[in-house]
């Protein structure tokens, strides 16, 4: 269905006819009216329609100030706490339990752990309870055109957008997400929705909202892409011997280290690993002193999805104290 053809039903004399009431109208700029035009011009959408379409997007202040202060910037024994906490291991037991079939073909299929899908989803959304309330065209439209320092990024999600509600048959105005535009049970930002989103039911829609086969095929599909090595480590806690470890920790989120060279800075692996495995060191902040990590591969693929090592980390360890709850004692 065409971008008019949908709009024909949001739209009707000035009337707005969704849920939601209408919003005050943009403030048209010349970036606003660039952007419509380069959408005409490159993908054929109507430019009266798309004026019609900016009419009811607001500009949100809140957004603004929800992005220029992320979680990633607490240390990590704050971040954690927000995570690992014995109410979303419980969840996310709970979460396996009734999406067992599933998991277990996706895994089956792309190799990505179940525990993993399902930690993603609790750190995500917490299994879907918290997608987020902004409407994602109001969110990607703040950042696009309001907020400078990621305007570039945030009007090539824009642009994917209104591609995927024409692709999907959906109503801009209608999804909602988090203060980033993220969607979903997954929180996928609209390029990764079109390059990564699965249908696992056949029924001809990539639903991350309500269907959550193609949510955890979503995910699978988006770690299997960026290289997910099945069966293999994510991280393993290491210590250190001396301060010469120090010269290792250079942010580079990329393995790039043998175990040779980490043990040649007295780093002492709580686990053997193969000597020709790669891994990165990092720290982690505590209330005292740091905690030192060996993050494979595996690691680096989570980060691929959040660029953030607290983020990945906190994965991981939801993952395991997921799996050790779901198989020493399952969900009833």
């Amino acid at each position: 269905m065409k971008l008019k053809y949908i709009l024909a039903q949001i739209i009707l004399g000035g009337v707005c006819l969704t849920a939601i009431s209408c919003a005050p109208e943009i403030k048209r700029t010349k970036p606003v009216d660039i952007f419509i035009s380069q959408m005409a011009a490159k993908h054929r959408f109507s430019k009266s329609e798309l004026d019609k379409l900016f009419k009811s997007v607001e500009i949100k202040d809140d957004i603004i100030k929800r992005i220029s202060s992320p979680a990633e910037s607490l240390p990590w024994y704050k971040y954690r706490r927000i995570f690992l906490t014995e109410s979303r291991i419980h969840e996310g037991v709970k979460f396996w339990q009734e999406n067992a079939p599933s998991l277990a073909a996706v895994e089956q299929k792309y190799g990505v752990p179940a525990e993993i899908i399902v930690a993603i989803l609790g750190v995500e959304t917490r299994y879907g309870q918290k997608t987020g309330s902004h409407r994602v065209i109001d969110a990607l439209s703040t950042l696009a055109f309001a907020y400078p320092p990621r305007s570039k990024f945030f009007l090539g999600e824009l642009e994917n957008y209104l591609l995927l509600c024409r692709e999907e048959n959906l109503n801009p105005l209608q999804p909602t997400g988090s203060y980033a535009g993220a969607m979903g049970l997954p929180q996928f930002m609209p390029s990764s929705f079109r390059t990564y989103a699965a249908d696992f039911d056949n029924d001809r829609r990539r639903d991350i909202w309500h269907n959550n086969s193609d949510v955890i095929a979503s995910i699978a599909n988006y770690l299997a892409s960026h290289q997910w090595q099945r069966g293999q480590a994510v991280a393993i806690p290491v210590k250190a011997v001396g301060e010469s470890y120090k010269a290792a920790l250079k942010n580079n989120l990329k393995p790039n280290l043998t175990i040779p060279q980490l043990q040649s800075l007295q780093i002492l692996l709580s686990k053997p690993l193969p000597l020709n495995t790669k891994v990165t060191l990092l720290a982690f902040k505590q209330e005292q002193g740091e905690e030192l990590w060996a993050a494979l591969e595996n690691f680096y693929v989570i980060t691929r999805y959040n660029h953030s090592p607290l983020y990945a980390l906190a994965v991981y360890q939801l993952s395991q104290a997921i799996s050790i709850r779901r198989w020493s004692s399952p969900y009833e």
